[in-house]
């Protein structure tokens, strides 16, 4: 046995303990019967009777004399000569019972590997010679067996070497063992390195006297209650157990006055708080995305809600009127939650000649336009005059359009406007022309290796809109997030810089991080609590919350509802679940009245925002990285919903200011903003339900790049039957019967039709109605006129 005398002073787990009269760090033997690990000069002694491992006998060097990359090559050769997994298996059990166990002292909480299926301890620390030195177990022993060979390539490194080993280094170490556990094991292959590598870089730091990075603010959710830390953490848990009275006034008028309330998740911690207490008396309150919220809205005036009160930005209210109105409500009554506009810095960045500009090198080639939902109604109606437009969100971009390059393979795409989603999406392509054609396969049937390179320079992005919440996502937070937070779960909106998005997509793919929508973060969270639990071990959760602070509210209440049955059995296991929120030390926290740029303002783009902190007392935002709220979001207050409340219905026009108006205005095609905005929210909605987008976006796409004149048959489910880039090609015979005749160069087709449409661009010159066989002859784009049959 060895014994190695340690400066407890760097060591931060319970075994290297810093009282009086510390207890040596003591590493055991391992048995000889172990070939591989045999050479573990740092853990036993040499025996003149020993014999190399065949697998690694081309090298007289002993284990401590072998260099991290070479361990790594000799075990990279162990696990190809065994080609079946069940000797891969025997392989694995064998180094795990060679392995000396980690003391009981050892095996504590605050050593425990976050991510793996099994329980997993590591600990690490720096021997008299600055070698680092790591211990492991698991009370699985295939992941012991795992845990056994990490330990016997980094013990007694140096510490730069430990660092240089990448989660890539270790894909030859794959077990390819049977079943589905094969990306579980990876993940425990990961997940170990990861952790000791943080801890040996903590070791590092306190060695040389580095400050550490401060802690981020937390909460801590247990089945006993939500437990604050900093006191960003303590102004968000303040609202959680919102007042009774508050509560029941809420409550009262909202039943009284038939009211239904659709917030998004980046409400204020108050204004979530009431709403979730609500909700258990009263069904019409919903906290969504975007999206949902019209779709609610819509399902609130169906049961009888007379009026909708939105918690949101502008656009929010502009889409839920605008939906309501196509769904047949326009008598429901639609309210915004403040007299002045509650903009957002990604729409506004959508709204402006800039974008259109973008816009219109799309028309000139067979192009498709895909816009983010956070979008105004005016932009999407304008985008889509000019080029054939869907929406999309955050969680279904990818499918939308890796769908639409399936469909078309020559189409371009043109996504906007949130520069850091556009280039997270490229750069996920990028990624993906490394993956094998099956597991590009799994994301997309219908594309290989080669489709996706082939769409790579199709696929472009605007350059110039950023969402102000995701866009302080900077260096200093990133940094911090690798220092403290490397081996929690990450979470990360797919609006996120790019820095955070690789960190957030490397997570990933080691299974302990998600990057999406707000409900795909909350979906994720769920999931791996509700894995916790159904392990029934005692377990502590961590996840750094890459979006704004606001979906605390909702993450707390799915958390505490999972956490809660498990209070009242002495048999469940205790799960304890950390939101940890990534803000900037130097955070701000007040703002100044003034929109000039000044310590207190941020420039996006070309406008100057003033940065407002979630709460007023604690850490809010920071122009050198990390906003934890949104100012826009934070514009719904609690006493603006109750006045809008208290006033409904608006007899005497009180509320005039706060009312979401009906778009008044026109296209340049001179079509109503609403009807034409509605489309691109249509075809995603088609595209939702059939997996599929709707063909008419691809013709009028090819015909437009053509010659800009297009011949439609519509028929009465509004599919186009039959398109044409020639009026000169079309001749119109026209008989009593249900099948109208067309002759198209010579050819006679018959279709069952409902009308009949001739566009110049998006212009419409002609129109035959078939009920009435009236051709509406009008002028064309230069005032002659294009038709008069």
């Amino acid at each position: 046995m060895v014994v190695l005398t340690v400066n407890t002073t760097v060591f931060t787990s319970s075994i290297f303990s810093t009282s009086p009269n510390p207890k040596p760090f003591i590493l055991q033997p391992l048995k000889r019967h172990l070939p591989l690990l045999k050479p573990f000069k740092c853990l036993q002694r040499r025996s003149s009777s020993f014999k190399l491992n065949p697998v690694i006998s081309g090298s007289a060097l002993t284990a401590s004399e072998l260099a991290v990359p070479s361990k790594l090559e000799h075990l990279y050769a162990e696990f190809r000569s065994l080609r079946e997994p069940a000797e891969r298996v025997k392989r694995l059990l064998s180094y795990a019972a060679a392995m000396a166990p980690m003391a009981e002292s050892g095996r504590v909480d605050e050593n425990r590997v976050m991510g793996c299926t099994a329980r997993v301890w590591v600990e690490v620390g720096i021997d008299e010679e600055g070698k680092v030195r790591v211990a492991a177990d698991s009370d699985s022993e295939i992941t012991r067996g795992f845990c056994a060979c990490l330990v016997w390539v980094l013990d007694g490194s140096e510490p730069e070497e430990v660092m240089k080993v990448s989660t890539d280094d270790l894909v030859g170490l794959n077990a390819g063992l049977p079943g589905g556990s094969g990306r579980s094991r990876m993940n425990t292959w990961h997940n170990v390195l990861i952790s000791m590598q943080k801890r040996t870089k903590q070791l590092l730091a306190r060695r040389k006297g580095k400050v550490p990075f401060e802690h981020f603010p937390s909460l801590v959710v247990t089945s006993d209650g939500v437990f604050p830390k900093g006191s960003y953490a303590e102004a968000q848990a303040k609202y959680l157990f919102p007042d009774e009275l508050k509560v029941n006034e809420l409550v009262n008028v909202l039943k009284e006055k038939k009211i239904g309330v659709v917030a998004h998740f980046y409400m204020d911690p108050e204004v979530q708080g009431i709403l979730t207490a609500a909700q258990k008396q009263w069904p019409h309150i919903h906290i969504s995305d975007s999206l949902v919220m019209a779709d609610t809205a819509v399902k609130m005036a169906k049961a009888g809600c007379q009026f909708i009160t939105v918690l949101g930005v502008d656009f929010m209210s502009e889409n839920v009127r605008a939906i309501l109105d196509q769904a047949g409500f326009s008598e429901v009554g639609v309210y915004r939650m403040s007299n002045d506009q509650i903009g957002c810095s990604l729409a506004d960045a959508a709204a402006t000649p800039t974008y259109m500009e973008y816009l219109s090198a799309a028309s000139r080639s067979t192009s498709l336009h895909v816009i983010y939902i956070n979008t105004k109604l005016e932009t999407k109606a304008f985008a889509h005059e000019l080029v054939p437009t869907i929406t999309c969100t955050s969680s279904n971009v990818v499918q939308t359009i890796l769908q639409a390059f399936a469909q078309v393979p020559d189409l371009s795409i043109w996504y906007g406007p949130d520069s850091y989603m556009g280039a997270n999406i490229k750069e996920l392509f990028q990624q993906m022309t490394k993956m094998t054609d099956e597991e590009i396969a799994a994301i997309h049937p219908e594309h290989s290796q080669d489709s996706i390179r082939s769409v790579l320079p199709r696929l472009h992005y605007f350059q110039d809109g950023t969402c102000i919440v995701h866009h302080l996502f900077g260096h200093e937070v990133v940094e911090n997030i690798k220092e403290m937070y490397c081996d929690a779960f990450l979470t990360a909106h797919l609006e996120v810089p790019g820095e955070m998005f690789s960190l957030a997509m490397e997570a990933k793919r080691r299974g302990m991080g998600v990057v999406g929508s707000t409900q795909n973060i909350l979906d994720f969270i769920k999931d791996r609590v509700q894995e916790a639990l159904d392990r029934n071990i005692n377990d502590h959760l961590q996840f750094v919350l890459g979006t704004e602070s606001g979906m605390v509210t909702s993450i707390v209440a799915t958390v505490r509802s999972l956490l809660e049955p498990a209070k009242s059995s002495p048999e469940k296991a205790k799960v304890t679940v950390e939101i940890v929120f990534p803000v900037s030390s130097d955070s701000i926290s007040k703002t100044s009245s003034s929109l000039s740029s000044d310590a207190h303002s941020v420039k996006v783009g070309d406008v100057i925002l003033p940065v407002v902190p979630g709460i007023a007392s604690g850490e809010g935002c920071s122009i050198h990285g990390g906003c934890a709220s949104c100012p826009y979001m934070k514009m719904n207050s609690l006493s603006s919903l109750l006045k809008v409340s208290h006033h409904l219905p608006d007899e005497e026009n009180i509320l005039s200011a706060y009312k979401a108006e009906r778009f008044k205005l026109q296209t340049p095609n001179g079509k109503s903003v609403a009807d034409v905005g509605c489309e691109p929210i249509l075809h995603m909605r088609n595209f939702q339900a059939t997996k599929l987008l709707p063909e008419m976006l691809f013709q009028v796409a090819k015909a437009r790049s053509v010659h800009g004149l297009c011949f439609y048959i519509i028929n009465t489910t509004n599919q186009i039957l039959l398109l044409v880039d020639s009026l000169a090609k079309v001749s119109f015979v026209i008989d009593s019967s249900i099948a109208h005749m067309v002759l198209v160069e010579g050819e006679e087709v018959a279709h069952a039709v409902l009308k009949i449409k001739v566009l110049w661009l998006d212009t419409e010159i002609l129109q035959f109605d078939a009920s009435g066989f009236a051709l509406f002859p009008l002028a064309g784009p230069d005032g002659e006129e294009i038709a008069s049959h």
